[in-house]
């Protein structure tokens, strides 16, 4: 399972501060044991790998999900749209397309965040408009182009050394 299936509750109510959340998580905490053993030198091929420019940075699609003209009524079909919903952003993780996802408090109206792996508004409106959220109105997105570390692009590789593994239901 990916990062963005298991926030519950998230107290974050700006976009800057989910950005800034995703930083401190690909930093961690200091003192904390490191993935790989630190080498201090560039590494040109993780660079490449991730996308990264001189600098490691990259360029991305940061989408703000916000309740949308049409709430789905609680049922069976709710049901279904957010199972949909949360089948779709794990599709796109293994796509390598969604970085990084995750649920906002609300205020506002303000429901989650998508960080996509372009910096092209129109891909990643392309992507988005698959998302059952989305095309039964319950959500809409807003879109805007985001510059940053390209080491965003390891979270749901690093989720997955982290995540306790799923007991069967």
């Amino acid at each position: 399972m990916y990062p963005f299936t298991m926030w519950k509750q998230c107290r974050l109510s700006a976009v800057p501060a989910a950005v800034l959340c995703a930083s401190v998580l690909l930093a961690g905490p200091a003192g904390a044991q490191s993935i790989a053993p630190p080498t201090g030198s560039y590494d040109a091929a993780l660079a490449a790998r991730l996308g990264g420019n001189d600098n490691g940075m990259r360029n991305y699609v940061l989408v703000v999900l916000k309740t949308g003209p049409r709430k789905m009524p609680e049922g069976a079909g709710r049901t279904a749209m957010f199972e949909g919903h949360f089948a779709n952003i794990q599709r796109l993780a293994a796509e390598q397309k969604l970085v990084f996802a995750g649920p906002l408090d609300g205020v506002d109206g303000w429901r989650g965040i998508f960080v996509f792996a372009t910096g092209e508004l129109d891909e990643a409106k392309r992507l988005v408009a698959t998302d059952p959220v989305i095309i039964n109105g319950e959500m809409v997105a807003e879109y805007h182009k985001l510059f940053g570390s390209a080491g965003l692009m390891m979270v749901t590789e690093l989720h997955k050394q982290i995540q306790k593994p799923q007991k069967p239901q």
